[in-house]
């Protein structure tokens, strides 16, 4: 087991992002910033109040547009991910090239999102009929046991997300298959759960304050100028532009994270 260094994947990307930011900057924006915002202005109003407020137990009618939306924007911001981590992890090589290995690797990224979403499907479809074969014999105990199957679901989902980190430099830095991606990403964190836990937790906390915080000044600011529905766009702009710089450091460090725990 090799060990890692935050730290130093730390002042690595610093110096990385720095050198290359005129081929980084372009695909982040371009595949990761663009595609989140206009889905972002997609979004149903109906949609938009139930998130914000959850008052009904069930999602409101949303047209099949939207999911299609949804579906092809994740599929954008994987293939630019795959991208940027292709720059990140192969000094020298072009946009061009980093593209045809994202689009050559991407059918890959998929087959394991697919797969990793049907273990889990799975889990809650045996866990549902647990609890409804429990509801006919005692309704409290029944209860209690989707507390419990949440709260067990919950933290498999985040320790799952935190072994498979390194998915997505594995995928593109190597040949495997489906499988043998997701055993060799999840061989990759053995030991190191607790530290990418912090790291991941710690960026996800920045992305959110210093995006939030360029939403609501910029906006404010165009609010003043040009009326509330410039507001909102520009805020949002404001908002996606910091929060890519944030992404785009923290696959850099991915990336260079993978390196460590590859040696």
């Amino acid at each position: 087991m090799a060990s890692i260094s935050i730290g130093k994947a730390w002042e690595e990307s610093v110096a990385f992002v720095a050198r290359e930011s005129t081929l980084l900057l372009p695909v982040a924006l371009l595949f990761v910033a663009l595609p989140g915002l206009i889905l972002q202005e997609m979004v149903p109003p109906e949609l938009t109040q139930w998130m914000l407020t959850q008052t009904k137990t069930t999602l409101p009618p949303v047209g099949p547009s939207f999911w299609a939306a949804l579906f092809i924007t994740v599929v954008v911001i994987w293939f630019g991910s795959l991208t940027l981590f292709a720059l990140a992890l192969r000094p020298g090589i072009s946009v061009g090239e980093a593209l045809r290995l994202s689009i050559a690797r991407l059918p890959v990224l998929l087959g394991t999102a697919l797969l990793l979403i049907g273990l889990f499907s799975a889990v809650v479809l045996v866990g549902a009929i647990l609890v409804a074969i429990l509801t006919l014999v005692s309704p409290a105990v029944a209860a209690f046991l989707v507390g419990v199957l949440t709260l067990a679901f919950g933290v498999a989902l985040i320790f799952a997300s935190v072994r498979l980190v390194l998915l997505n430099p594995v995928v593109i830095d190597g040949t495997l298959g489906v499988r043998d991606s997701i055993r060799h990403a999840w061989a990759l964190t053995r030991g190191h759960v607790w530290r990418l836990l912090a790291f991941l937790l710690l960026l996800t906390i920045v992305s959110a304050i210093v995006s939030t915080a360029a939403q609501t000044v910029i906006g404010a600011l165009a609010g003043l100028v040009a009326g509330p529905d410039a507001a909102r766009l520009t805020g949002s702009i404001a908002g996606a532009l910091v929060s890519t710089v944030v992404q785009l450091y923290m696959l850099v460090m991915i990336a260079r994270l993978y390196r460590q725990a590859e040696a």
